[in-house]
């Protein structure tokens, strides 16, 4: 008999304009003096100013130095303003760099420890943390529902997760409209890491069936609305349809958690640059097909749940997809060599992948990367 539990402490709040509920959220927490972590194109552009409008003043700090696979010297330098200016609270408007930043140092910078301390070592994360609200500005990562935070130290040459429960910002603020101007690309790179969440989420090995009811819902939303995205920017249903995907994905993985496909996009990330949601695509086809040929029956039950006959109908569309979106099928621009091979096999031999349903083992990744080449 099965055993599970479902948590999500994040209050949600999602439709076209909600952004002009910050103030009234901020309010409703007693936050006075806040600080603002972004990106740095929005503070370019003119968006954190009108943001800092919107909260009737109370964000009066800014942080926008966050990188697209953010650092612990990064979070290290926001928690010391943090520290230094006393904020009472976090908002979060970005992608999931932004988001995974910002979870971290809301946290980190109550102690007196490097956001480093915490990461890949096993050390105990404090439950003690100030609140954050998040504005996702991107459809793809889920980040403003989970208590995840990914972060990368250069000098110990990885990227990994940290999970905490009190990593959960306080409130999600999810308006679609703060997607319309994330470019083609960017939106086949976030809109695939929605469709890695949710079927990673469906065939993980702690599968629960409310979490796999959000994945089913994700999935079939994004792959019907991504390309309209992509295509037509200006869309709203699509923009808004794929918003929607990316908080329930996010609400699928949390608890089941990502796998193989997650796994591997770390390195391929860290050592060769590619972003995120392209890595992610860039095996999950592969891992469809090994799972399901491996025995996992649940991929051709979730195939079908989304009208398709098999899994390799399911693997076909996505592959197809990937090319019409312009995204990598190969690693071959990269010309590898022994090094490169060895990094990827061994960088791939992630926490997540211990995930999957089926075993992976040196050899099979060997294996996938040798097709990819």
């Amino acid at each position: 008999m099965m055993h599970w539990e479902y948590r999500q402490p994040v209050r949600i709040v999602f439709g076209n304009g909600v952004i002009h509920q910050l103030a009234e959220e901020i309010k409703s927490l007693g936050g006075n003096n806040g600080i603002l972590i972004t990106s740095s194109s929005f503070e370019r552009r003119g968006d954190a100013d009108i943001i800092c409008k919107i909260s009737e003043n109370r964000i009066k700090h800014l942080f926008s130095h966050v990188t697209a696979n953010p650092t612990v010297k990064e979070c290290d330098v926001c928690m010391a303003i943090m520290k230094k200016e006393h904020c009472d609270f976090v908002v979060a408007m970005g992608g999931g760099s932004v988001m995974d930043l910002a979870k971290a140092a809301a946290t980190f910078c109550l102690t007196d420890n490097s956001s480093a301390d915490y990461l890949a070592t096993g050390k105990s994360i404090p439950a003690e943390h100030l609140p954050v609200i998040a504005v996702p500005t991107t459809a793809g990562t889920g980040s403003e529902i989970t208590c995840v935070a990914v972060l990368s130290d250069h000098e110990r040459g990885m990227k990994s997760p940290i999970n905490s429960n009190g990593f959960y910002p306080l409130v999600a603020i999810v308006d679609p409209e703060l997607t319309y101007t994330v470019p083609p690309y960017m939106t086949a790179c976030t809109g695939f890491d929605v469709i890695c969440h949710a079927i990673e989420a469906y065939w993980s090995k702690y599968h629960q069936p409310i979490c796999d009811a959000l994945a089913v819902h994700a999935a079939k939303l994004a792959m019907d609305n991504l390309e309209k995205a992509y295509n037509h920017p200006d869309d709203k249903d699509a923009r808004s349809n794929m918003a929607e995907a990316s908080v329930m994905a996010g609400l699928a993985f949390t608890m089941p958690k990502t796998t193989s496909a997650h796994a591997c996009s770390y390195p391929l990330t860290n050592l060769l640059g590619i972003p995120h949601g392209e890595a992610c695509a860039l095996t999950i086809t592969w891992f469809i097909r090994f799972n399901a040929r491996k025995g996992c029956q649940r991929i051709d039950a979730l195939a079908q749940l989304l009208g398709y006959q098999n899994y390799e109908a399911l693997a076909d569309t996505l592959d197809d997809m990937r090319r019409r979106l312009g995204l990598r099928m190969n690693l071959k621009e990269f010309n590898l060599d022994k090094q490169q091979f060895e990094q990827l096999v061994e960088g791939s031999k992630h926490p997540n992948l211990k995930n999957n349903p089926i075993e992976v083992t040196e050899k099979d990744l060997r294996k996938l990367y040798q097709e990819l080449e």
